[in-house]
């Protein structure tokens, strides 16, 4: 017997049910796989550019070092610069950094803040 694996991506939630995810998941480490679904299905389908970006932005700045949701983050403000062509200056600086450290240290940082940072660029023509 075969057992396919699907993937879907989360839908965007309520901002009361993210915003309440995500503060728990920066006060306990255990709610951080809710948190990363909420987060990504806030990045991909949310159309409220701010709010997503504000998030992205309390994500990347809050979460402990070595937490996988501060790659999350850097992967999530590509996404959001690809879905809206913008970011503001300070979520910009925050993809840039967020890179810099997953390139400096991974147990830091994870990968996706590069895949993330790489997608901003692209799609803001910053390159």
């Amino acid at each position: 017997m075969h057992s396919h694996l699907s993937f879907e991506n989360p839908p965007a939630l309520s901002h009361e049910v993210v915003v309440e995810a995500l503060e728990k998941a920066l006060r306990d480490r255990s709610a951080e796989g809710e948190a990363a679904s909420v987060l990504v299905g806030s990045a991909l389908n949310d159309d409220d550019r701010d709010f997503v970006e504000r998030w992205c932005m309390e994500v990347g700045t809050r979460a402990a070092s070595g937490s996988p949701l501060l790659g999350l983050a850097g992967l999530c403000l590509g996404h959001t610069a690809r879905r809206f062509g913008r970011l503001s200056d300070e979520a910009l600086a925050l993809a840039q950094s967020l890179s810099a450290r997953a390139e400096a240290d991974p147990s830091d940082v994870d990968g996706r803040a590069l895949d993330g940072y790489d997608d901003v660029r692209t799609f803001l023509h910053l390159w």
